[in-house]
C-alpha cells in the first residue's frame, strides 16, 4: 500500500481549514496529517467534523470515545484517563482531537486522522485519531479519539478547526491505496 499526497492546507489566522474535493471512491483510506497547529485561542480544543455528499453545516452525527494520557512539566502529575467530556454518542458536534492547545509561541498540537472507506453508501465511516499537544496549563498530552460517522452517504468533505478563536499550521490529506 502506498500513501499518495492529495492535498496540502496551510492555514494563518484561518478561522477552519476545510477539505472540499478529492474524497471520493479513489481510496477506501484517507490520512489527515496536521503539523504545528496553533490557536489564536488559548486552551482550545482542536476538532473535526464531516458533510456527506450535497450536505452542508458540517453536523453529520457521530459516535465515538475519547481518552488521554498526560505528563506535566513540573513531573508532579502523570495519568491516564477516559474522558467522557470529549466523546460523542449519537451527536451532531464537531469531534474533539485535543484537549485545551496553549496558544503560546512553543505551543502547538500534531497529530494524525484516519478516516475509512468514506465513500461507501452502505456502511458507517470509521475513524481514529491519534495527536499529541502542549495544553496551555504546562502538559504534554497524548489523545485518543476514535468512532464512526454514522451516516450511510458518502462523505466527501472533511473540516477541522479550534472550538475558539482562528489557527495557524500545516494539514496534509493522502490518499492510501
Amino acid at each position: 500500500m502506498t500513501m499518495k499526497l492529495l492535498t496540502t492546507n496551510t492555514s494563518s489566522g484561518a478561522a477552519s481549514s476545510s477539505f472540499t474535493s478529492k474524497i471520493d471512491n479513489t481510496y477506501k483510506l484517507y490520512i489527515f496529517k496536521f503539523y504545528d497547529v496553533n490557536p489564536a485561542t488559548d486552551n482550545s480544543f482542536f476538532t473535526f467534523q464531516a458533510n456527506v455528499v450535497d450536505a452542508s453545516g458540517y453536523n453529520e452525527t457521530i459516535t465515538s470515545t475519547f481518552f488521554s494520557a498526560y505528563h506535566d512539566e513540573a513531573d508532579g502529575n502523570t495519568d491516564l484517563q477516559y474522558e467522557a467530556a470529549r466523546d460523542q454518542a449519537e451527536a451532531t458536534g464537531f469531534q474533539y482531537l485535543t484537549n485545551g492547545v496553549g496558544n503560546g509561541a512553543d505551543e502547538s498540537c500534531a497529530g494524525e486522522l484516519y478516516l475509512f472507506n468514506p465513500s461507501n453508501t452502505t456502511y458507517v465511516k470509521h475513524f481514529y485519531s491519534r495527536a499529541s499537544e502542549y495544553y496551555s496549563g504546562d502538559y504534554i498530552i497524548d489523545n485518543y479519539a476514535a468512532g464512526y460517522i454514522n451516516a450511510t452517504g458518502a462523505v466527501d468533505d472533511i473540516q477541522f478547526k479550534f472550538s475558539s478563536g482562528n489557527m495557524d499550521g500545516v494539514i496534509k490529506m493522502y490518499g492510501v491505496g
